[in-house]
């Protein structure tokens, strides 16, 4: 069996604060304000999307960041020519290749990398290069895990949205078996030598089974902890999902 390497990274992603000062305009909520305040609650490492029409996260405050974090960027991205360049501009510590579409609201499936695996690695060797940690932000597949270990990514980050959704609708036997599946799959992209994160939807509720699972490095959680910070405060609502992911690796 595997054993627990270290301690589990929190990776805080900020785009959805940027949602809310773009709903109205202007310069607040301010996400690097909220990238320092989640440095300060104890966080890894801040996750922001730059999405091809600027939805949330903007260039500026990709810029800022850059500029001002304390703890490394994970600069999620689409596989286009335009993000690739300014994942070169500013060479982030990491970069996380997902899919996207125009009219979705939030990433709603893994990348196809099988499929797309010339392209793919053609596209990801100037990164690496750059010396930026490339991870492929896939579904729990082990057909997808190969293609992302043959085009030379470092990093895989599982796709833990159908099992979030099966346990929100409680569609628990889905739940369970969509968990077995990520535990399967962790383990066998930890076999090929690649880093294991994970991340999409999970909550209070749902961190904890994912967190121990003894292959897993990283977490990456948004959406829930900016929501949550509406009642209680980021600081609070960060402290808690530490305070969760640790007591599951306990």
């Amino acid at each position: 069996m595997t054993e627990f390497v270290g301690r589990l990274r929190l990776g805080v992603n900020i785009d959805h604060v940027a949602t809310v000062r773009n709903a109205r305009g202007g310069d607040v909520p301010d996400p690097l304000r909220a990238a320092k305040i989640a440095e300060a609650a104890g966080c890894d490492g801040i996750t922001a999307h730059l999405r091809e029409d600027r939805r949330h996260i903007s260039d500026a405050d990709i810029e800022a960041l850059a500029a001002n974090l304390t703890v490394p960027l994970n600069f999620e991205m689409a596989a286009t020519e335009e993000m690739q360049q300014i994942a070169l501009r500013y060479r982030p510590h990491a970069v996380c290749i997902v899919p996207e579409k125009r009219e979705e609201r939030t990433t709603e499936g893994g990348l196809e990398v099988a499929q797309d695996e010339n392209r793919l690695a053609h596209f990801i060797a100037p990164l690496r290069d750059a010396g930026c940690r490339v991870s492929i932000f896939i579904a729990a597949d082990q057909r997808q895990i190969e293609a992302a270990h043959r085009i030379g990514a470092a990093v895989v980050e599982l796709h833990t949205g159908a099992y979030c959704d099966a346990h929100a609708e409680g569609r628990f036997d889905d739940r369970d078996a969509e968990l077995e599946r990520l535990r399967e799959m962790s383990a066998f992209a930890h076999s090929l030598g690649l880093e294991v994160h994970a991340g999409h939807g999970l909550t209070y509720d749902t961190v904890q089974p994912v967190a121990a699972f003894p292959e897993m490095v990283e977490l990456n959680i948004g959406h829930f902890l900016v929501g949550e910070a509406i009642f209680v405060g980021l600081d609070a609502s960060i402290r808690r999902m530490r305070q969760l992911m640790d007591d599951a690796r306990a």
